[in-house]
């Protein structure tokens, strides 16, 4: 079946060539298609990449987080002690608690206010995965110092060289005076324009009228060999339902779930997929159904001379196969460049990944084999009796 398949493409190659500025006009059609499918799925992971990036940043094995919780740039606090009430259960070995919030940067240069995460904490715990920020966690025992997110300097050479030639700068945040002892990279979001990080003192000195024994999330390690299902079964039943008690995994799929469905912008990017999607259908089906029009008479011919309408159906599925081949390969090359130029621009996390190469081929064949389909009917009708 397969060597039957394949040992026709000639012919479905020839119908294809023989109409060269139809065949580029195709080809241009379907990597404009996928060059929107990688746009909007590239923009869709740049989203969640974004979105949780803080919580991929925590070295822990569960996160303690109000019952309320949906993400963490809307933070919901409980109090503290719901925390130090799990050390009492069976497998817990430390907590952290963490204070998260979103807090105004003064851009020195437009004095404009822009939106930064500030999370707080205790310097003595090293709660972070980075090697970068584990290492500067002592700066922040000297109050009013900070740790700096460098995805929150614009590209700009009088910032930067404002940030450079200070032996220690200084910046405003909630207009406060802070120093920064230290940069890390965590990124920019759809929702914040970087991160800061703080001791839980300086944290509070930013925030007021926070209260002290209210905490954003508590973070859990386990003692070796814990059995994680059982102590998060445990914590559970054993916890004030005031508070939910989640694996990192699931920390951050709440955060996922709700850019992805809760938030306008993530149905956005979801409608253009499948807006792209049909575009490229539209616009194979009209190079197929114009090619079938246009050879009609010779597809009529071949069922005289005993051609079945299997084997023509099959030529028509191989042009479809040949079209979603090359029109991907060129939309992909795009796509990388495009990708680059984006992230450049916008300092987001917009890069190719695998699955998401796969995922766009695989549509890339829905879409052509789908308008083949229906180009089909038009060509059921190639009747040897035309001829006549």
């Amino acid at each position: 079946m397969i060597n039957n398949f394949f040992c026709k493409i000639p012919l479905a190659w020839q119908q294809l060539i023989k109409e060269k500025t139809r065949l580029a006009v195709a080809v241009a059609g379907i990597t404009f298609a996928n060059i929107l499918m990688f746009a909007q799925m590239g923009f869709e992971g740049a989203l969640f990449e974004s979105a949780i990036a803080p919580h991929k940043s925590f070295d822990t094995d569960l996160v303690l987080v109000s019952r309320n919780f949906e993400t963490i740039y809307s933070i919901k606090n409980f109090p503290i002690e719901r925390l130090y009430q799990t050390r009492g259960f069976g497998g817990v070995d430390t907590v952290s608690p963490v204070y998260i919030g979103l807090g105004k940067w003064n851009n020195p240069k437009t004095q404009g206010l822009q939106t930064v995460l500030i999370i707080g904490c205790d310097p003595a715990n090293h709660i972070f995965k980075s090697n970068l920020i584990k290492d500067n966690l002592s700066q922040l025992q000297i109050l009013n110092q900070v740790l700096f997110d460098k995805a929150a300097l614009p590209q700009d050479r009088y910032i930067l060289s404002l940030f450079q030639n200070q032996s220690v700068p200084e910046t405003e945040v909630n207009q406060i005076q802070v120093r920064i002892g230290g940069y890390f990279s965590l990124g920019k979001s759809f929702a914040t324009y970087g991160n800061i990080i703080t001791s839980d003192s300086t944290y509070l000195r930013l925030f007021p009228s926070h209260q002290p024994n209210q905490i954003g999330a508590g973070l859990i390690k386990l003692k070796p060999g814990a059995n994680i299902k059982q102590v998060v079964k445990n914590l559970q039943l054993g916890l004030p339902n005031d508070v939910s008690v989640l694996t990192l995994e699931d920390y951050i799929n709440v955060e996922t779930e709700y850019w992805g469905k809760t938030t306008p912008i993530g149905f956005i990017f979801g409608v253009g997929v499948i807006v792209s999607f049909i575009v490229g259908c539209v616009i194979v089906y009209q190079i197929l159904y114009s090619d079938i029009s246009a050879h009609l008479a010779e597809y009529a011919m071949l069922k005289a001379i005993g051609y079945t309408n299997q084997y023509l159906l099959t030529v028509l599925g191989q042009e479809a196969l040949l079209l979603a081949i090359l029109g991907y390969i060129p939309g992909l090359f795009v796509s990388f460049g495009f990708y680059k130029l984006a992230a450049n621009a916008t300092r987001l996390p917009v890069f190719m990944t695998i699955e998401r190469g796969t995922s766009v081929f695989l549509l890339t064949l829905m879409m052509c084999f789908i308008s083949g389909i229906i180009a089909m009917q038009k060509l059921r009708t190639a009747d040897p009796a035309d001829l006549m």
